[in-house]
């Protein structure tokens, strides 16, 4: 034999020379959870390990993530019901919880990259993604709010937002729209391929978000569909998303692989709430090593082509220390 590949196996040394894909804590964006309060936090039952935060100790919270070399951050608002609307404008109202929240974190960390959402479903009476009539998700009047939303933020101090509606032309309307009001310097990370999946039910839990009615099929992604993916591909790039993401990842590992064979724009994915619960839940009743499976997990994400992993293992990551 010739040819004997565990040559190339035979120390940790070598293997280590060898190896294709590495890991760092730079390719990590962190998911926050922002609630109101003060100096409260509460756990999430069905995440692990992961919690809400009131603002004061969200600051400390990214404090000691940037400590461990995390400079990239994703937040997301609890919203209480009493504020939410059929139009989600506590989304956009000056001094709402979540805008105060992006402006004390870009003006005490100016140095981190902070991804800040833009969809209506946090802020929604109806729990979806775009205005509600008849049943129906209205797609081209949801826009503008879309934009208002943008347009608070930036203006509160984001520089990267993330569309995550899925609704049609939001890339290119969003990208005007924030131009016309002077943040051409702000990016768009596009939900590019949101997939309607069963792993989004603590991120849920985290929001108090469900749709009160119906599902989100008529605009997130059929699981089934693989080309599909090219479309919105193209579509995202020709309407100047900056960023393109995959999300989940673990089902949708060859969803990353494709776009990034079919594009040079930087791809994202989103390993979800549901991806991590498992792992947690496995890890808890000693059916797996948790920490090899998270490893492995986000060793295959990175694999697959994408060089943005959001996940919320991001600080157990960075705690390893692994250089």
């Amino acid at each position: 034999m010739l040819q004997r590949p565990r040559r190339n196996r035979s120390s940790a040394v070598i293997r280590s020379m060898v190896e294709e894909t590495r890991l760092s804590v730079k390719d990590m964006l962190f998911p926050l959870f922002v609630m109101e309060g003060k100096n409260v936090s509460t756990e999430i039952k069905s995440m692990p390990g992961i919690y809400r935060y009131s603002t004061d100790l969200l600051l400390k919270e990214i404090e000691s993530c940037v400590n461990l070399g995390i400079q990239s951050f994703a937040l997301f608002p609890q919203v209480a019901e009493s504020k939410k609307d059929s139009m989600a404008t506590e989304s956009y109202k000056k001094g709402s919880l979540y805008l105060e929240s992006i402006y004390e974190v870009s003006k005490r960390f100016p140095e981190i990259s902070l991804l800040t959402d833009v969809a209506m479903d946090p802020y929604s009476s109806d729990g979806h993604d775009g205005i509600v009539q008849g049943g129906q998700i209205l797609n081209d009047e949801t826009l503008p709010v879309l934009a208002k939303m943008a347009i608070a933020q930036a203006q509160a101090g984001s520089k990267l937002i993330g569309p995550s509606d899925m609704m049609d032309g939001r890339i290119g309307y969003l990208r005007e729209s924030l131009d016309d009001a002077g943040f051409s310097h702000v990016g768009i990370m596009a939900y590019t391929a949101k997939y309607a999946s069963a792993f989004y039910g603590p991120f849920r839990d985290a929001l108090e978000s469900a749709p009160k009615f119906g599902d989100k099929k008529t605009y997130q992604m059929n699981p089934a569909n693989r080309r599909e993916a090219l479309i919105e591909l193209e579509l995202d790039e020709s309407e100047g998303a900056d960023f393109l993401m995959v999300k989940p990842a673990l089902a949708y590992l060859d969803i990353i692989a494709l776009l990034r064979e079919n594009s040079h724009l930087p791809i994202a994915a989103y390993n979800v709430s549901g991806e991590y619960a498992m792992v947690k839940a496995a890890a808890q009743q000693g059916w797996i090593d948790g920490e090899k499976a998270m490893l492995e997990c986000l060793l295959s994400i990175k694999r697959a082509g994408a060089q943005v992993i959001l996940t919320y293992f991001a600080k157990e990551f960075a705690q390893l220390k692994i250089s």
